[in-house]
């Protein structure tokens, strides 16, 4: 009499849930990890290859609590939607924003069960060719019902109620995904809650989708691997160009907003890991200042220089993503800096067309003629900057030339930098592990890590060594409880500082400092002060194709590139207002589009209910 009963049931689930090929067996294995599939099948398959002989109790109270949650949420649905309503206003998913999400909510055009329906036939589209996202959230359809349930309710969490977003894969979170930096090391590893951001996100009313891709330990392990490759997740690419070099380790959390499989996604940065694949895949991006974001249970490289922040395809929902996970955590006290004891300033309120106006800006041009002297193919980036110049002085800007580092050279040719994150990972990496509820391969140390990489052959060593862990590990090399850190941090900090970005500023009385994104990564890594990208334009037709030593293509034609707003430390919302302010006056990330984009939009999720 039950297997009937729940066979009904099942096929009703089975028709609510199919939006295109989307897969439920990550939803039924307990304690386990699945990658997304390599190729598409249908639900019925699922259904078909479910062991005839019963259902694990916790999968059988997991399936109910599943139905009587979409149950409730197709009832409430139906009653909300109007009948009326032309399918041709549903916001494009590539385009949307969270104003326009958050309008369609609130008119009961859609449902967040929508959202995450038609997001996850957007990934299943095109996953299997750029690697954008390692897991998808088991549990993200119940939540989005829970919050629509909410919604119906009238409690409004905040502007993020029941968005879905993606976290970078080295956020943890306390839940059935899981946390692994693309490395097997880690899978099955359990963490003791959330991380702190991860937490804020769902107390805003976000939904956790899934794990973005991420480059292996966030681009921290190599020194000759490539950007955007995991040993779980494989090779990323680009979506602007067959083969694209995704840059940076926040590679999948850029092209999947860039693909509108999902609104935004929060990502990480040592150095560049947030700015480079927004420049590279027409978005924005913020790097906050250090302590802006708490940093706990997100799997570490360098106290000193790392940061968590937003990538999306405009500014303002940007800010609305950091206005929701930034703040004081006790567990993390490089947050007890932030000012005015620790008040978050209004970064929504911050995004005003009149926000260039007054501003200064520098240029210090002595650091773009030093990274041209290594970069042949930015012609195009340095003439879309000139160029822009002239839509900031029209926007009441006032552009000061030649602000230049005094200390640029020597930082240029310094490697002081790279000592330091080895010191700071040697003592960060095994702080994260110690926090593990369950460590499945007892890993402790980087030594232990770099074992396991060695003699594991899913980790594709020696195609990819384990150069910058070998260099940490060096007999001579030192931790950050070592003296010697200490001067050296100091004269790093003077590289950035006096001799960098704030002597800049100070001396000629700055509102910020104005480069190309791809000369900007590391101008403010060490003082840990924020750079906010936005689209600046994108190489031309007839460029020639430039790959690197793994074929990805690092230049060619339709790539985008970006311009950067850096910045005093904690000076994030004057930055977001004057990129915000540039952005409003170019619109450029509107005038490039993919060369692949997913089909499935809200009305094709809807239509199917109808």
């Amino acid at each position: 009499m039950f297997y009937p009963t729940w066979k009904r049931l099942w096929g009703r689930l089975i028709n609510n849930l199919s939006a295109g090929d989307i897969s439920l067996r990550y939803w039924f294995v307990a304690s386990s990890y699945q990658l997304l599939p390599t190729s598409s099948f249908r639900l019925q398959d699922t259904l078909a290859t479910m062991p005839q002989t019963g259902i694990h109790r916790s999968s059988l109270a997991l399936l109910l609590g599943l139905l009587f949650l979409l149950l409730i949420s197709g009832v409430t649905a139906g009653l909300m939607r109007k009948p009326s309503y032309s399918m041709a206003e549903f916001p494009k998913l590539i385009d949307a924003t969270i104003e326009t999400l958050t309008e369609g909510l609130a008119r009961n055009k859609f449902t967040s069960v929508d959202l995450v329906k038609a997001y996850l036939a957007r990934i299943s589209e095109v996953n299997d060719a750029l690697h954008a996202v390692d897991e998808v959230n088991p549990e993200a359809l119940a939540i989005a019902s829970q919050l629509d349930i909410e919604r119906s309710a009238g409690k409004i969490r905040g502007p993020l109620h029941g968005i879905p977003l993606l976290i970078k894969n080295n956020i943890a979170t306390n839940d059935q995904m899981n946390t692994t930096a693309g490395s097997w090391a880690l899978l099955g590893a359990k963490v003791p809650r959330d991380a702190t951001v991860a937490q804020k996100l769902r107390e805003a009313g976000a939904i956790l989708l899934g794990k973005a891709h991420m480059s292996q330990w966030a681009n921290f392990r190599s020194l000759n691997s490539s950007n955007g490759w995991s040993a779980i997740g494989g090779q990323a690419y680009g979506p602007y160009f067959p083969h694209e070099d995704p840059e940076g380790s926040s590679s999948g959390c850029g092209i999947a907003s860039a693909l509108g499989l999902t609104l935004g996604c929060v990502g990480t940065e040592t150095d560049g890991s947030i700015l480079a694949p927004a420049e590279f895949n027409n978005l924005v991006g913020i790097k906050p200042t250090v302590g802006l974001t708490s940093r706990h249970l997100v799997i570490p490289i360098s106290e000193h220089y790392d940061t968590v922040g937003p990538l999306s395809r405009n500014v303002k929902d940007a800010a609305h993503i950091l206005q929701a996970i930034a703040g004081v955590d006790p567990r993390d006290n490089y947050t007890s800096a932030i000012p005015a004891e620790g008040d978050i300033p209004d970064y929504i309120s911050a995004c005003t067309f009149s926000a260039l106006s007054g501003s200064r800006l520098g240029i210090p041009r002595d650091v773009i003629s030093l990274n041209l002297n290594a970069d042949n193919t930015s012609g195009p980036r340095i003439n879309a900057f000139n160029q822009a110049l002239g839509i900031l002085k029209a926007a009441g800007a006032t552009i000061v030339e030649d602000t230049n580092f005094t200390a640029s050279t020597e930082y240029f040719n310094s490697q002081l930098s790279s000592v330091l994150r080895n010191a700071d990972i040697v003592v960060n990496l095994p702080g994260y592990l110690e926090l593990l509820t369950y460590n499945p391969k007892n890993i402790t140390s980087l030594a232990d890590l770099r074992n396991f990489t060695q003699t594991y052959p899913l980790e594709d060593y020696p195609n990819r060594d384990t150069g910058l862990w070998d260099a940490a590990l060096q007999p001579d090399a030192y931790n950050n409880t070592d003296p010697r850190f200490w001067p050296a941090y100091q004269q790093n900090m003077y590289y950035n500082g006096d001799g960098g970005l704030i002597g800049a500023i100070e001396r000629n009385n700055l509102d910020a400092v104005i480069l190309p994104t791809k000369f900007a990564y590391d101008q403010a890594t060490t003082i840990g002060a924020p750079i906010v990208t936005v689209p600046l334009g994108f190489y031309p037709v007839g460029v020639p194709v430039v790959s690197n030593s793994w074929g990805l293509v690092e230049s060619a034609p339709h790539i985008p590139f970006g311009l950067s707003f850096l910045g005093a430390r904690f000076s994030d919302a004057n930055l977001i207002g004057m990129a915000y302010a540039f952005e409003q006056r170019t619109k450029i990330g509107d005038k490039l589009q993919p060369y692949i984009v997913p089909k499935t939009e809200l009305e094709n999720v809807i239509g199917k209910k109808r």
